[in-house]
């Protein structure tokens, strides 16, 4: 009964990345509404600290963050092998649909349809981009510290042209230089 059910998690968790890389258009960010919505409303595997915390380690390690959030959550969830099913999910939908589309791509270039299509498809994408940010934005802390690390970053990057490792390495050391400040304070 017990392997019955974990075949059924795994299962479960192949078909929600199945569903996530098939239907995110845009990259990660634009994932990351999707996989709270399955990992946390609809399957309970997950609360929304945790989806914080992967999303975090997944920007911070090389790689596409799509494919490290599946494969965080996968092994949060299932393991290696869950690690390897969500990993597969959410990289096969996007392999296959390019294979199809390196075949056709050149006849459907000039067709007026096909590009409004996309340009519908670019502002869909936007719009969940900016929920994944609102949604990061009301879990996340809401201090002058992290209000300044943030303004620090869209500057250095945005600004500056910082390059976006360069600027988390140096966000990451903030944080752990005031981590250990504050918990010093508090045990002094």
């Amino acid at each position: 009964m017990k392997k019955e059910s974990i075949k059924k998690k795994y299962l479960t968790l192949l078909l929600c990345f199945l569903k996530i890389g098939a239907f995110t258009f845009g990259g990660g960010y634009a994932m990351i509404p999707l996989v709270q919505r399955e990992m946390v409303e609809k399957h309970g595997w997950m609360k929304e600290e945790d989806i914080l915390e992967i999303i975090a380690v997944a920007e911070s390690t090389p790689g596409p963050i799509a494919v490290n959030m599946a494969t965080f959550v996968g092994y949060k969830i299932g393991g290696f092998f869950g690690a390897f099913l969500a990993t597969f999910g959410v990289v096969f939908p996007s392999f296959l649909v390019i294979s199809i589309l390196s075949f056709v791509i050149q006849a459907f270039q000039k067709n007026r349809y096909f590009r409004y299509a996309f340009e519908g498809i670019r502002a869909g994408v936007l719009a969940l981009i900016f929920k994944a940010l609102l949604s990061m934005a009301k879990n996340s802390p809401k201090n002058l510290f992290s209000y300044l690390v943030m303004a620090f970053a869209f500057l250095a990057s945005a600004v500056l042209k910082m390059s976006i490792p360069l600027c988390l390495c140096i966000c990451a050391l903030a944080g752990m230089v005031y981590s250990a400040l504050v918990f010093k304070y508090k045990n002094e």
